[in-house]
């Protein structure tokens, strides 16, 4: 793996986004977890660090299923970011409430 310096750490050149996500019965909030979780360890065994995601990605669900797939390794071994829905402006007043919201989701593991 290629790693670049970005702000005193160490990033993977290539990271995971989770956008798309293997799911059940075709739903697409309905993540399979054990499928994320291999392709997870496969990306980690594989040295990826810098893993994606987004308040509406998988209806809200990509915060969770990402999270708790991760939670499976030391926090120090990699780095998740996800981004607020600021496309939507109902939400700019809410800036701290979603922001809470998703650490809560990602179980507490935003870069």
């Amino acid at each position: 793996m290629i790693y670049k310096e970005f702000q005193e750490i160490k990033l993977s050149a290539l990271g995971m986004g989770v956008m798309r996500l293997p799911v059940m019965d075709g739903v697409y909030a309905n993540i399979d977890e054990i499928e994320t979780d291999k392709m997870v360890a496969y990306a980690m065994d594989q040295g990826i660090n810098y893993y994606d995601t987004a308040w509406g990605y998988h209806d809200g669900q990509s915060e969770i299923a990402i999270g708790k797939a991760l939670s499976k390794y030391p926090r120090k071994s990699y780095y998740l970011a996800t981004k607020f829905p600021g496309y939507d402006p109902s939400n700019w007043a809410n800036v701290e409430i979603i922001f809470e919201e998703q650490l809560k989701k990602c179980g507490g593991r935003i870069f």
